[in-house]
């Protein structure tokens, strides 16, 4: 159940703070009617409780505004194309946002970055939405000096976790500022690769049993579709790492030495993904490798094979084709003679017998009929 919000400012005052430049304006116009308010979900919370709610006009916003010390704004996607810049461009004349981030917002398929402007701090990172897909959305964050607002690409996110802390006032987080909230959106992004991680790794470990103890022909298929995956995490996570970096580097008005402190540990988190996602396309590659191997191997083997059997067949066909030339011995006396023997077909078939055991023996000798790939 919602908490009730603090006793409300003076109407004058609210007023006047919220038309200073770089604050929300709510005088600038109305919302097209021809195009459809995308869900705008509210937190606002403080020391003393918190409030949440969906909300249908966005001059609703200054209630919340004036009252709280911090307000988390989540805009759901919102229309495609045209509409979806009117319905943008709404938000940033609210939230006085530049105008180069609307593109950045419509456009879903932005890299992890983080841009510093006058009055508000831009950030965009990918987030995992299941953790059991490798696919990434677009997540937008503005941090003003005491407001986050949030774009999401699919009305689906892994935030879930900071709202919880939110609403049941654990952690630090309602006693701290707006970058605090910045700090755990963003370490929530960063933690919920750790899961899909997990499966991978049992991937992985299912498929090294499969390459090691048996053969299956569908197991590089299997390994290329672990190793894509891997590849498309670390291009999600790679460029988070810089924006973490950034933000602890860099001495922005916005972001309190405490919180930097805190991102310092998100920070270490996205190294520790990365280092596990490098061990991972190496174990991927290396699986590959043995398959292959096995796989040229066996086919030598196969090979070895084949070689043996001609190789024993080869004298007695050669025998048979000598004694199947049929040269009629009337003409001459050196025209297969022995085709007028008695016992010619015997002293044949003997012969062959005899000349395939002696490359039995020969091929037993080299030590090339033993157990095959040295196995006991």
């Amino acid at each position: 159940m919602n908490e009730m919000p603090r006793p409300r400012r003076r109407q004058e005052r609210i007023t006047a703070e919220f038309n200073m430049p770089g604050r929300a304006t709510f005088a600038s116009g109305e919302h097209p009617s021809n195009i459809p308010l995308p869900v705008v979900h509210v937190m606002a919370y403080g020391p003393d409780g918190f409030v949440e709610k969906d909300v249908t006009d966005l001059s609703e916003l200054i209630v919340f505004f004036a009252n709280w010390p911090v307000t988390w704004v989540n805009v759901d996607p919102v229309a495609q194309g045209a509409e979806a810049r009117l319905v943008i461009e709404r938000f940033a004349k609210i939230f006085s946002l530049h105008e180069l981030v609307v593109d950045d917002i419509v456009n879903v398929h932005q890299r992890s970055k983080v841009e510093e402007y006058e009055e508000h701090l831009f950030v965009v990172t990918r987030m995992l939405i299941d953790r059991d897909e490798v696919e990434t959305e677009q997540l937008s964050l503005f941090l003003g000096k005491n407001f986050v607002l949030t774009f999401r690409e699919v009305p689906k996110d892994c935030l879930d976790p900071v709202r919880e802390k939110i609403r049941r006032g654990r952690g630090r987080i309602r006693q701290e500022r707006a970058d605090y909230l910045m700090y755990a959106i963003i370490d929530a992004v960063v933690d919920s690769y750790f899961p899909l991680l997990a499966s991978i790794a049992s991937r992985i470990d299912v498929m090294e049993d499969n390459v090691l103890e048996k053969f299956e022909e569908d197991a590089p298929s299997e390994m290329y579709q672990i190793r894509r995956d891997v590849l498309s995490l670390r291009r999600a996570i790679w460029p988070a790492r810089e924006l973490l970096n950034t933000l602890i580097r860099d001495t922005v008005p916005l972001i309190s030495d405490t919180t930097r402190l805190y991102l310092r540990d998100c920070h270490d988190h996205s190294i520790r993904i990365i280092d596990l996602l490098e061990m991972y396309r190496e174990v991927c590659s290396a699986l590959m490798e043995v398959h292959y191997t096995r796989a040229s191997n066996r086919l030598n083997e196969v090979m070895k094979s084949l070689t043996l059997i001609t190789t024993l067949f080869i004298p007695p066909t050669l025998i048979a084709g000598i004694y199947g030339m049929n040269f009629n011995s009337n003409k001459s006396p050196y025209n297969m003679p022995e085709l007028q023997m008695y016992y010619g077909y015997p002293v044949a078939i003997l012969m062959m017998i005899l000349v395939t055991l002696a490359v039995v023996v020969f091929l037993n000798y080299k030590g090339w009929l033993r157990t095959r790939s040295g196995k006991h």
